[in-house]
């Protein structure tokens, strides 16, 4: 009997070094926020039949350095879906209307940066640039609210281009689709569909000579070839602004 608890302790000690090498193998190293991460994981593939195309061009590592991650925003769980695809931790800017008091602990434990749809707070953009010259990862959705209809790029924000021009960093081009065509950007969380995320290559804008409003001009310019989706070009949503834009909704 002795020697079946010892071989039952043996094989429950190997599976809590795999388990914990595994949530510990996650960008913050340790395991709480891994348990999150390899949850993220799960969920994109499981509910959401999540494809990745373009994968070679995602940097390589848990810390890539300084990356703006740039992607068109169709529902609520594209930042989970792109995160999903990253080995390295991204943290998102969210309008401070859609942070939910509710969830108050997880937009902090994630290091969410919120920003303010009337443009007046530049504390979010000072945020995302100072994570970024510490060599962490921002991500931006620069239409600044939902693509509505679906598969139409909206304007991109300048703002986007002042946070790369100001910064100098690499721009990380992702496109999402497949995601559920819902009204709500919460309502995607719990809709199934098959999604799909395209990494394109990182482009560094820093000797481009371009001006903010130039920057983001050609990074639509470059969505719209890439994906052949028409332009919608009808002004900003009420109480959106230049800031660099929010997300989810």
């Amino acid at each position: 009997m002795w020697l079946l608890w010892l071989i039952l302790a043996l094989m429950a000690m190997v599976a809590f070094a795999f388990v914990s090498r595994w949530l510990l193998d996650t960008p913050r190293e340790e395991p709480v926020s891994g348990m999150f991460f390899r949850f993220t994981e799960w969920y994109a593939r499981l509910v959401h039949s999540l494809r990745v195309e373009g994968r070679h061009h995602i940097p390589a590592g848990r810390h890539p350095g300084a990356l703006i991650v740039i992607s068109n925003h169709t529902a609520g769980i594209d930042p989970l879906l792109i995160q999903a695809a990253c080995p390295f931790e991204i943290r998102w800017m969210m309008a401070q209307d859609m942070r939910l008091p509710a969830f108050e602990w997880f937009w902090n434990y994630a290091g969410i940066i919120s920003v303010k749809r009337t443009g007046r707070d530049v504390r979010g953009t000072r945020d995302a640039i100072r994570h970024l010259r510490h060599g962490g990862v921002i991500g931006v959705f620069p239409e600044g609210g939902l693509e509505r209809p679906p598969r139409q790029i909206r304007r991109f924000h300048a703002g986007v281009g002042l946070l790369i021009a100001k910064t100098k960093v690499r721009v990380l081009p992702v496109i999402v689709d497949g995601t559920p065509a819902v009204d709500h950007a919460w309502a995607s969380l719990i809709r199934p569909s098959r999604s799909r995320v395209v990494f394109h290559e990182p482009i560094d804008y820093a000797d481009s000579g371009l001006t903010p409003d130039e920057i983001a001009l050609d990074l639509r310019q470059r969505y719209l070839a890439w994906t052949g989706w028409k332009a919608n070009d009808i002004g900003s949503l009420p109480g959106e602004t230049d800031a660099p834009a929010p997300t989810p909704g």
